[in-house]
């Protein structure tokens, strides 16, 4: 099911490393690079089976082959407790376990909690434990990290906003950064306006991330709701799309397999077998010849130190002659309780920042390049 509204970031002072880590738009400076460091990375998805959009899934893949080039050292995967409108939908820890087994990794997977919070400062003490298993995964993470760790989050922001309500100190010195797929890039939101799905699943959550005291790289989905322009592509939104048929024929067997059990919304335990099985090239064929929405490409990347040039190629974010297709722009932002957002431009800004398309002509071109690049890098 497809909805084009998007359902659909030891030895040292930990703030002083951070500081280090992180220059305006440029997540990792060239002291770490020099050194050629994986940046860890914890990823934050609302990745249901059977699915709500697929979208999520590509992106699983995306941030497993970064593992796999050795671009990041995934940390772990944490998926969202299915909102009430989910129908028997469940985390999808077969398709971690998939990727896991493909990218040569071994990423755990966490649950994240099924409590809505009751402001932008609940830290769920009443919770039980079933409800801590995602909040105390990430803060567990941040803890054992030597360096500080990217948060990207693609779906809700509830079990990362309740670690760094519970820990500001510790996202403060162990958060490089949050990556925050959700919302709408328009600079001066009514309160009336339109809501992007992400938002919906929890407001107070959305609202809480731009309290924390860490780099929160601002990834609005689309720049706005109100108008038929909200698919085409605009400078403050993330969205694209591609046809599928233009990646998946591309992709090693067992990555076209991983897509396949997705979109066949397989529900057996048969995981491993199907993986290693023959293509169902009947099913490829068909849901290659639709396309497909996404979003959050570009900060899967530019995390890892990465940008994309008008011609699709990934390039280091220091490369003077890239001229990339987007960019992240310093800013101030309020956001209030109902997840209503107002920005101005401040480039002196050093820790928030939202994503800029500086070539509306190639930007779908060029990222769908840049991932069908990244993605035959998986085995």
């Amino acid at each position: 099911m497809e909805k084009i509204d998007r359902r659909k970031v030891l030895g040292m002072t930990a703030a002083g490393l951070a500081g280090r880590f992180l220059g305006p738009g440029l997540v990792y400076g060239n002291e770490l690079e020099k050194v050629k460091k994986k940046k860890p990375v914890l990823h934050v998805t609302d990745l249901f089976r059977p699915h709500m959009d697929p979208d999520d899934h590509w992106d699983l893949a995306c941030v497993y082959a970064l593992a796999c080039r050795g671009d990041i050292e995934l940390k772990g995967v944490l998926i969202d407790h299915p909102p009430e409108n989910a129908g028997r939908r469940n985390p999808d820890i077969a398709a971690v376990a998939q990727m896991n087994l493909i990218a040569g990794t071994y990423a755990s997977v966490a649950v994240g909690s099924g409590l809505p919070m009751k402001s932008r400062d609940d830290v769920q003490e009443y919770a039980s434990s079933a409800h801590r298993h995602g909040v105390g995964m990430v803060l567990d993470v941040l803890r054992k990290s030597p360096v500080p760790v990217v948060i990207n989050i693609l779906g809700s922001s509830r079990d990362v906003a309740i670690a760094g309500k519970k820990a500001p100190e510790l996202f403060k010195a162990k958060c490089a950064a949050i990556y925050l797929n959700a919302g709408t890039g328009s600079p001066k939101m009514s309160p009336a306006s339109k809501l992007e799905y992400n938002v919906t699943l929890e407001r107070y959550a959305f609202a809480a991330i731009f309290d924390l005291p860490c780099p929160v790289y601002w990834m609005p989905c689309f720049e706005e709701l109100e108008s038929r322009r909200q698919q085409e592509i605009r400078e403050y939104g993330t969205h694209y799309k591609f046809r599928q048929d233009e990646i998946l024929p591309h992709l090693s067997d067992m990555v076209q397999n991983y897509f396949a059990y997705m979109f066949g919304k397989y529900t057996d335990n048969n995981w491993l077998g199907y993986l290693k099985g023959t293509r169902e090239e009947s099913l490829l064929a068909k849901v290659g010849s639709m396309d497909r929405h996404m979003w959050c490409t570009a900060g899967f990347l530019h995390a890892a130190g990465y940008t994309v040039t008008r011609d699709g190629r990934i390039v280091p974010l220091h490369d003077k002659n890239a001229r990339p297709v987007f960019s992240f722009d310093g800013i101030k932002v309020k956001c209030d309780d109902n997840g209503v957002t107002n920005w101005v431009r401040d480039d002196g800004s050093k820790d928030r920042f939202i994503f800029h398309v500086r070539d509306t002509k190639n930007y779908q071109a060029a990222m769908t390049a840049a991932m069908k690049s990244l993605l035959t890098a998986l085995p």
